[in-house]
């Protein structure tokens, strides 16, 4: 119960002029922004490889040359990753404008190093709740040769990468294209993408239907989705799924005017 009232004085705060949006943004930067664990190298390091190994495990494109993010926060990290695995192009879809270009060079810089070591996946203490699975911690050698990270890796690539990186409202013929806010709709193009992941963030999407009609639309033949799904209450109720319990109105008034939290 005292989870409860906190977080239903937070929504009515929220709803105050002037005091909500200096709230919520508030509660952001004291968080520390958006993305969690994903504003670190490693991390996005590991949760990349992750998709990728699972992919092939089911017969699945592992090497994907456009792929799209839903809701990479302020960090571009896993799509970052994605390219320096080779992948042609980047689309990241967000519900609010949270990228950080001097964050995402530093992370970017650390990604590079991580790949030319060809580093093992962090996992175990360091991140213990990163998912999905994998049997082994090991570089996948076996999906990412020296010919692929060689031309992944190229200096003239990095360079481009870097510039993209600076210039996220570019051309969209850009190796990034960065959305945000984006409310559900068309990238500008169709049946061109052969990969679209996620990392705990299809739980805070109010409208799935029309996120699902989009990424299917977005999808080319033999392309694929991959979503790691977190379905707990995110410290909105005391149980893991307490938040399902509370009563249409208690919701609402919780919600406030939050941008977004998550669906039920």
């Amino acid at each position: 119960m005292r989870t409860e009232a906190k977080q239903v004085a937070y929504g009515l705060a929220t709803m105050l002029p002037g005091l909500g949006p200096w709230l919520v943004r508030t509660r952001r930067n004291l968080r520390g922004g958006e993305g969690g664990g994903a504003k670190s190298a490693r991390y996005c390091y590991s949760a990349w490889l992750r998709h990728l190994i699972h992919a092939a495990r089911n017969g699945l494109n592992s090497r994907p040359e456009v792929v799209v993010e839903l809701g990479p926060g302020d960090s571009l990290g896993m799509g970052l990753a994605a390219l320096l695995s080779g992948a042609a192009r980047y689309w990241a879809v967000d519900a609010v404008r949270f990228a950080n270009p001097g964050k995402n060079l530093a992370i970017f810089d650390d990604l590079v190093e991580l790949f030319r070591q060809r580093a093992a996946l962090p996992g175990g203490a360091e991140f213990p709740e990163l998912n999905p699975p994998v049997s082994s911690d090991d570089f996948p050698v076996d999906l990412l040769d020296e010919s692929r990270l060689r031309e992944a890796l190229n200096p003239n690539r990095l360079s481009l990468i870097r510039n993209a990186i600076l210039n996220l409202d570019q051309s969209e013929d850009s190796v990034i294209l960065y959305k945000a806010p984006w409310a559900g709709g068309d990238l500008g193009e169709r049946m061109a993408v052969d990969m679209i992941y996620s990392q705990a963030v299809m739980e805070h999407i109010d409208n799935l239907p029309d996120t699902y009609r989009a990424m299917r639309r977005w999808l080319k033949p033999g392309g694929f989705v991959s979503h790691e799904i977190d379905f707990k209450s995110h410290g909105l109720a005391t149980r893991w799924d307490g938040h399902r319990a509370y009563s249409a109105l208690t919701w609402r008034l919780l919600r406030g005017t939050r941008p977004y939290l998550i669906n039920r």
